[in-house]
């Protein structure tokens, strides 16, 4: 198969979708791998580093798009990527579409087979290639909110860790899934006291377990929310529903209940957000002030660390990829967690979280939804 890796163009992205070590696997494979010149370079590979790999180089976006069979990306497509994109050809990335109408309608009017990263699964009932984002954007979160707590970035001015005699920051995490636990790990390690939110008991009990007991964890609901808002400097949302928007648990009226220059985090954001007063910010202009509490809402936290980044989202895509590369749409068949990673196919949408928040129509070509 021929597979195309262009450079990613989204703002402040410089993570790409195959490494070299992962190209030289497709080709190990059989497959004829093409990267656009200078895409790996925000993450630290050259174009020398591809060649080697076994890769050949497109000079435009444009020559790869119309020359590949599979496009594998970080991000997802923007207008003039998806506008490119034809019947017949796969497309291997993080969609985000439940909040994203446009998108959506973009994808299905190309025709392609759009197979999203954050919707495979595994046997667990876990999502094994968000997760690695996941993990990235947990730790991210907390020390984007550390810097944002100062007073020179519009924080109130708190000492995250404190100081002998000055109590440290504390943290409310909403939601204990792998991007709250990385969050409350990160936290509890740069001195705060940490707060988790969450409605799974078994999970509870796992975050006290690994915390030793130093983390606070509670049974999430509007009153535990309530509670807890007033009390924290930092709240980090850390909630999902798999190929869904975001649940919003603070709202507009919640803000002004909280303590001036708090900070709110909201890792949820390629979802929607999970704060009614989200709205998706850059890296370069990361924060907002509403009510006089701090949003820092960044889409893509896990672009700031682009090397590492991109090396651990290979990990775990490399076996999916390469399956689809071996054996096409036909790895679906082979594949129930991959075929759940399938959001867009010949015009229809296929995954039901996003139709249900978009009010669209959705079908089940591989019968993996009952």
């Amino acid at each position: 198969m021929r597979v195309g890796v262009p450079k990613e163009i989204k703002k402040n992205e410089h993570r790409i979708g195959l490494t070299p070590t992962a190209v030289r696997e497709y080709v190990a494979h059989g497959h004829d791998v093409t990267v656009e010149a200078g895409a790996g370079l925000g993450a630290g590979f050259t174009d020398a580093d591809y060649k080697r790999a076994g890769a050949k180089l497109a000079s435009s976006a444009a020559e790869i798009f119309a020359n590949s069979d599979m496009i594998v990306k970080v991000k997802e497509p923007q207008k003039v990527e998806w506008e490119m994109l034809r019947k017949d050809q796969i497309l291997f990335t993080y969609l985000h579409l439940a909040p994203d109408p446009e998108q959506t309608r973009g994808l299905m009017a190309s025709g392609c087979a759009a197979v999203a990263y954050e919707t495979v699964t595994d046997a667990k009932g876990g999502l094994p290639l968000l997760a690695p984002m996941s993990e990235v954007a947990g730790r991210i979160a907390v020390f984007s909110a550390a810097e944002t707590l100062l007073k020179h970035n519009g924080g109130m001015g708190l000492l995250f860790c404190g100081v002998p005699g000055v109590a440290p920051a504390r943290v409310l995490v909403l939601g204990g899934g792998v991007v709250g636990l990385n969050a409350a790990r990160m936290a509890l390690g740069l001195g705060a006291e940490v707060v988790v939110l969450e409605r799974s008991i078994p999970r509870m009990a796992y975050i006290d377990e690994v915390t030793q007991g130093r983390v606070i964890t509670r049974y999430s609901s509007i009153g535990a929310v309530e509670e807890e808002l007033v009390k924290a400097d930092v709240i980090i949302g850390a909630v999902l529903v798999p190929g869904a928007e975001a649940p919003k648990l603070i709202k507009r009226e919640h803000l002004k209940q909280m303590k001036p220059g708090s900070v709110l985090v909201d890792v949820a954001i390629d979802q929607g957000g999970c704060f009614e007063t989200s709205k998706p910010t850059t890296h370069e202009d990361p924060t907002y002030v509403v009510d006089g509490v701090v949003h820092y809402c960044v889409a893509n936290m896990p672009g700031a660390a682009p090397r590492t980044s991109s090396e651990a989202l290979n990990n775990a895509t490399l076996p999916f990829g390469l399956a689809l590369a071996d054996h096409g749409l036909e790895a679906l068949k082979m594949n129930p967690h991959l075929a759940r990673g399938l959001n867009v196919l010949n015009g229809e949408l296929t995954y039901p979280a996003v139709g249900e928040a978009l009010g669209l129509k959705w079908s089940d070509p591989y019968g993996v939804w009952g």
